[in-house]
């Protein structure tokens, strides 16, 4: 157990913003978050954050994975302050961060993501976690599932996974597993490419459109570069961006700001 201040930290929000699906509220101020195999719970009463590991494990795993090291206090200051909207979004959501997540899990998850919502996708999550995910103990000997790997899919029918929930989006993730297994993309060298490379070859994956693939690329590759559109984000740039939102002058980071709306018009926007 070790503790940290921590400001444009927010469990709660990071929890809502859509970006992950595997954290939970367990109690009032602790959350569960399972990554990469890996169990923790964390607490947080203002800016002092208890993360419930080893410092080892801290260092070497969750602090890269909450992305603690990144100033986004800067990001949020170099706002147009004439941009009454996006400061106001920015400043509800400022405890949001772009965590460093799994690419593999965050293809299949914004893949269950399409015509669908916060609730359902970790419900279908969970559902295949359990039934094809390896299982593991915690620290106090509670099961907990680790992410199904392609090879645990590959071998399925398309319309397996409808079992757990996910209906047409079945074949969407069978077929992606087969394609990563059979070397048709090789996702450690979309590791390695800038965002529009690595948004191409994502976009060969069965399933995988534009806002997907900018999904994946934002929340999967860190390529904070990345500025994916769907139902909320069109609507907020129809109402307040009606020449386009400005990317040039945020270039480089206009995935945060991305967040920053998104969380503000699904929970507390006008």
């Amino acid at each position: 157990m070790l503790k940290r201040t921590i400001e444009n930290f927010s469990l709660a929000q990071i929890c809502d913003s859509g970006e992950c699906f595997r954290m939970n509220q367990i109690s009032e101020d602790t959350y569960s978050v399972i990554a990469s195999g890996r169990y923790l719970e964390v607490e947080q009463h203002g800016a002092e954050v208890t993360f419930f590991c080893d410092e080892e494990e801290y260092e070497e795993f969750w602090k890269i994975y909450f992305d603690l090291d990144i100033d986004y206090a800067s990001y949020i200051a170099r706002i147009n302050p004439n941009d009454t909207y996006l400061r106001n979004a920015a400043e509800f959501g400022s405890g949001i961060r772009i965590l460093r997540q799994d690419l593999w899990e965050m293809i299949v998850s914004f893949l269950i993501s399409q015509q669908n919502n916060i609730v359902r996708i970790r419900r279908c999550i969970q559902n295949i976690c359990e039934s094809y995910g390896e299982q593991k103990l915690n620290d106090r000997g509670e099961v907990y599932y680790a992410f199904p790997t392609p090879e645990a899919l590959a071998n399925l029918t398309d319309d397996a996974l409808k079992e757990c929930n996910l209906g047409y989006r079945s074949k969407y993730v069978v077929r992606t597993a087969k394609s990563i297994v059979a070397g048709e993309v090789d996702l450690d060298a979309v590791k390695e490419m800038p965002y529009k490379k690595a948004k191409e070859e994502l976009l060969q994956l069965f399933g995988v459109g534009e806002k997907v693939a900018d999904c994946i690329c934002l929340f999967g590759l860190h390529h904070l570069q990345a500025f994916p559109v769907d139902t909320h984000i069109r609507q907020a740039l129809e109402m307040h961006y009606k020449r386009g939102f400005p990317r040039r002058r945020y270039k480089g980071y206009e995935g945060v700001l991305q967040q920053y709306i998104f969380y503000w018009e699904l929970r507390g926007g006008d």
